[in-house]
């Protein structure tokens, strides 16, 4: 059994953090763990028009962001790692500074001591020296930074096909494949 966090910021492209939940959930191996900010909630709203019922129902555990004392803020309590999807600058901030006043952040700091994949889908653009600093600084953690980038050579039909290529890309880190393999480079 893989257990995996899901976290998801009040950066745009709330769709990532969906689709993963939405694959991993039939996926009987699969254990997730979800927390969203106050403001990834909001992204939901106004980007998606999904309910958090329905955003919660796709998670096997849901925390909330100040639920500092939940069991995914412990490095007793052993996960495969953390994805955040999407991760705003000031998501990044906090983990890149060590400061976890967030379950979100406190989170993303334990896979960084107990040495666990963490990837941030850091969204912004364009980028000033202080968000290229922070990106620095959690990759010199240990951390990995994967924007949320199309891959235009997969001819994706629709925006759920370009937001699964770069999931299944992220997952397949984690040793989860999912059906977007399809999307795997064969050459010319």
């Amino acid at each position: 059994m893989k257990r995996l966090i899901i976290g998801i910021s009040g950066a745009s492209g709330a769709i990532y953090g969906l689709r993963l939940l939405e694959v991993l959930k039939p996926l009987p191996d699969v254990e997730t763990h979800l927390v969203v900010s106050k403001a990834g909630w909001l992204t939901f709203d106004y980007e998606l028009k999904i309910s958090k019922a329905d955003v919660c129902a796709l998670a096997d555990h849901v925390y909330k962001d100040n639920e500092i004392w939940a069991n995914i803020s412990s490095g007793s309590f052993e996960t495969d790692g953390m994805i955040i999807a999407p991760c705003s600058v000031k998501t990044l901030a906090a983990v890149a500074s060590g400061y976890c006043e967030t379950l979100l952040a406190r989170a993303a700091d334990v896979c960084l001591k107990e040495r666990r994949r963490l990837v941030l889908m850091v969204r912004e653009a364009p980028l000033h020296l202080g968000h290229i600093e922070n990106m620095a600084k959690v990759t010199q953690y240990g951390g990995i930074i994967h924007p949320p980038m199309a891959a235009f050579y997969t001819k994706a039909k629709t925006i759920t096909d370009m937001v699964d290529e770069t999931n299944a890309k992220i997952l397949s880190g984690f040793g989860i494949k999912i059906d977007a393999h399809l999307f795997e480079w064969k050459g010319f």
